[in-house]
């Protein structure tokens, strides 16, 4: 396979990835938060909280039509630019995915035309079942798309199979109960509902600043200040019980994050900050705090966290059995009956994607060498000062989250939030923060990985199609001049529906002048 084709595929990928994720997290948390904003208008009968319902509903739809239309090509995309992946894992990883189109999108994308032309036709409690409906719909698609990238993460539940060649199911429980997609699901909805609050947080901020819609500006920002409040502490929370998950099932994105390049004795202690040296294998200049991680990646005092050193050359070990396994796989080609090379595959078994990791530098894996092998196994570590960087401006944001709600709270309480200027301009200028801080979160997790696009199972490089740079490099082109002319669009459109403002509800004008003033 052409290095430079994969390279290619995997930026087609990544930038469609970029894409999506800048609508989606706002449409899972924008549709709770319209959930609360309903409930209060049905338990209170108050006309305000229709009209604040209905003008985030508005800004969700604008939202939500972008984050279906990007999520789609990523599907279609894995049969395009990744068909061998398909062929080789496509049993396990389309099951998630066929579930989320049946059981989420359909409900979601029923529901959504309920919620937005049924205010006149439904009633108060029929209306906001529907808006419950639309989110449950949405978060239901998070559970299965991240179940399927779980599994990606740690194939639990599925064996290769020599008489077929591929991937297949053997426990669908293990599948969909992985630990990684249980950890991912809660930290990433949870991170979701942090993006829609700033989002909510904000545009409200900018309403009190201008002195306009503030009745509506207020109330929508008590709920955000509360629903971020609780969800970033959930995102800091679940974030901890990923990295205790990264411990059992990814040491080596967990080693990486920390550039941690040797094992250290018990308990690790957390690196604040450092310059990571890929060349020299060491870390300079690194502030760290000690215990901590030991404490959170392994709940205890006496166990190691395992440095990326001592990771390969386990990795060297497993690439050893693995070219085992693979030679006794190209045996039962021509045998199948072959019970001594049926049980010599079963014992080696779980290795056979290591060996696969050769065939970057060899065409058979069985003729590579002890220094070949050895030189493969730093193949395993990722990109390791970009990890390091990513998850500290990461975590830095998530508790930034945390002090700006915790403050928006307390303002909002003392019904001090209509005088505090500062604190206004300053929720304003924090609505990009959570789009960044996710963002983050996806390149740890997905560049964490590599070398594997299913981790241990099949490398990367191995799961392209073989499509011609030319092909590549239209369809980027293509997918970037669409996509951007449709966050332009969109964007416009949010802009335009922000200054326009929630329209059916009368303002006061002494608020406006209080607030101005």
């Amino acid at each position: 396979m052409d290095v430079g084709v994969v390279d290619l595929s995997r930026l087609q990928f990544a930038l469609t990835a970029l894409y999506h994720f800048l609508f989606v997290p706002l449409t899972l948390g924008l549709s709770f938060m319209l959930v609360i904003m309903e409930a209060i208008y049905v338990m209170t009968g108050r006309a305000i909280w229709r009209e604040i319902t209905r003008f985030w509903g508005k800004l969700f739809g604008i939202n939500f039509v972008l984050g279906v239309a990007t999520g789609l090509t990523m599907e279609f995309e894995f049969g395009t630019n990744w068909s061998y992946f398909s062929h080789y894992v496509g049993d396990i990883f389309g099951a998630p995915l066929a579930i989320e189109g049946l059981m989420a999108f359909f409900l979601e994308a029923t529901m959504v035309g309920l919620m937005f032309f049924g205010w006149d036709r439904l009633s108060k409690l029929g209306h906001l079942i529907v808006t419950f409906l639309v989110a449950l719909g949405t978060n239901l698609s998070a559970v299965w798309i991240l179940v399927a990238n779980g599994w990606m993460q740690s194939p639990t539940g599925a064996a290769f199979n020599p008489d077929t060649m591929r991937m297949e199911v053997v426990d669908f429980g293990a599948v969909i109960f992985n630990p990684i997609a249980q950890a991912k699901f809660v930290h990433t909805v949870s991170a979701g509902y942090v993006c829609a609050s700033v989002f909510v947080l904000g545009v409200s901020a900018y309403y009190l600043l201008r002195g306009r819609w503030t009745e509506v500006a207020r109330r929508s920002m008590t709920v955000a200040a509360a629903f971020g409040l609780a969800s970033s502490l959930s995102v800091v929370v679940l974030g901890d019980e990923s990295g205790y998950t990264l411990t059992d099932n990814q040491k080596m994105k967990l080693a990486a994050i920390e550039a941690a390049w040797h094992t250290a004795p018990a308990p690790a202690g957390l690196t604040l900050v450092g310059i990571p040296d890929v060349g020299e294998r060491t870390t300079h200049y690194q502030v760290e705090i000690p215990w901590v991680l030991g404490i959170i990646a392994t709940r205890s005092l006496d166990k190691e966290v395992t440095g990326m050193s001592e990771l390969v050359l386990k990795a060297q070990e497993r690439i050893t059995s693995g070219v085992i396994a693979y030679d006794a796989v190209q045996k039962l080609k021509v045998d199948p009956a072959n019970l001594a090379e049926r049980a010599r595959f079963e014992a080696h078994k779980r290795d056979l994607g290591y060996a696969l990791l050769l065939k970057r530098h060899v065409a058979d894996p069985r003729d590579a060498s002890p220094q070949l092998i050895a030189a493969t196994a730093w193949d395993v570590v990722p990109n390791v000062p970009l990890m390091f960087w990513a998850f500290r401006i990461m975590a830095f944001i998530g508790f930034y989250m945390i002090a700006l709600f915790g403050l928006a709270f307390a303002l909002c309480s003392l019904r001090l939030h209509l005088k505090t200027r500062w604190f206004l301009k300053m929720a304003l200028w924090s609505i990009p923060l959570p789009w960044i801080a996710i963002e983050l979160g996806w390149i740890l997790a997905e560049i964490g990985r590599q070398p594997w696009a299913i981790e241990g199972v099949l490398p990367t490089f191995l799961a392209a199609s073989t499509l011609s740079r030319a092909a590549l490099w239209t369809t980027i082109v293509g997918f970037t001049a669409l996509y951007g002319t449709m966050a332009v669009i969109e964007v416009r459109l949010m802009l335009a529906s922000i200054r326009k403002g929630p329209h059916d509800h009368a303002q006061e004008p002494h608020v406006a002048t209080s607030v101005a003033g």
